[in-house]
């Protein structure tokens, strides 16, 4: 009877930890955008599979995942990452390779998502952003965003110099198409920057999606950059209003961090997040485009009407450059950082 007991225990621990194996450690960006991914992937994803999603979210701080990478103390399964940066941990090994098969017909999706260490799942946009109920004088555009003297007061800024250099070249009337051939050139470069020192003083920066919205709310900013999904959210309650033109859409993909001990069920979880379904419920939670084309057909117009990726918006965006980030975006980013440091 013992043995049989001890056997049935034995047996019932083995289960609980295979189980506990397919567990998933899933790291998005927070905020709005965590809320949408939990109804949309999250939750679906444990009533298809029976195991746990365990929500977790960053800044996009791939020193961070470097470090566990480093040390092969990897505690995430998927992570959520923008393209310059899947490309970039690509090369460096940070990440899986995933066989473009995995994802079927690259027909499917929206051009450019199936990439060698990861696969887009959402289209978004960084915008200009204020509250209609502070300002008598919509702004229109970047050049309104460096206009002290018309729209005094403070302006938001993420803390990074991917798209805060396209935006000052798009404030000196640049147009949103010849951004990134100029960026690429050392005199593109300093005069980006000379063009933010004008704002230099009135800059709050911010790190967190969701800082954007508040900043907005609460008055601490007159105008920002923000996530156009996570000023779509907060447009339930409160008066902010997006400014199209000027704006920046680009991916976020899921990727595996090189070191993750349960692989195959993180490939399964990527491959259920794009069937049309949980796209589709994705969009239909926050203002952010479907990667796969068969969801995009399937979304009411009203819903549509709203994306980065509707006709008259996208119309006045310019896609980001993975391309001249990976390339650029590390010397960059450390020359931006001093420079804020001043």
């Amino acid at each position: 009877m013992l043995l049989k007991t001890t056997t049935a225990a034995l047996a019932g621990l083995i289960a609980a930890q295979a189980v506990a194996a397919d567990d998933l450690t899933v790291v998005s960006f927070g905020g709005a955008n965590k809320v949408a991914q939990i109804k949309a992937f999250y939750a679906p994803w444990e009533q298809h599979s029976s195991s746990k999603v365990i929500a977790g979210e960053y800044n996009g701080e791939m020193a961070r995942l470097k470090v566990m990478v480093d040390s092969r103390s990897v505690g995430w399964d998927v992570v959520e990452v923008e393209l310059p940066e899947l490309a970039r941990g690509c090369d460096e090994g940070l990440f899986e390779s995933l066989p473009e098969e995995l994802f079927g017909s690259p027909s499917h999706y929206v051009s450019g998502a199936i990439q060698p260490c990861g696969v887009a799942f959402f289209i978004w946009s960084t915008v200009l952003a204020y509250n209609a109920d502070k300002l008598t004088v919509a702004p229109t555009g970047w050049a309104d965003f460096w206009d002290l003297r018309k729209y005094p007061g403070k302006r938001g800024l993420r803390k990074t110099a991917k798209f805060t250099l396209e935006f000052a070249w798009m404030a000196d009337g640049v147009r949103p198409a010849e951004v990134y051939q100029i960026l690429a050139t050392k005199a593109g470069q300093d005069r980006a920057f000379v063009k933010l020192d004008q704002i230099k003083p009135f800059i709050e920066w911010w790190e967190a999606g969701a800082q954007p919205a508040q900043y907005l709310m609460s008055g601490d900013v007159v105008m920002s950059a923000a996530y156009n999904g996570r000023i779509s959210a907060a447009q339930k309650e409160s008066s902010l209003k997006v400014v199209w033109a000027g704006g920046i859409y680009d991916f976020d993909a899921r990727a595996i961090p090189k070191g993750s001990k349960n692989v195959e069920a993180a490939k399964r979880f990527i491959n259920f997040t794009l069937e049309p379904a949980q796209q589709q419920r994705f969009a239909q939670a926050i203002a952010y485009g479907p990667a796969n084309l068969e969801a995009i057909s399937q979304l009411d117009k009203s819903i549509l009407e709203g994306l980065p990726t509707a006709e008259d918006h996208i119309s006045q965006q310019v896609q980001n450059s993975t391309p001249f980030w990976a390339d650029y975006g590390e010397t960059l980013e450390q020359r931006f950082n001093a420079w804020v440091a001043k």
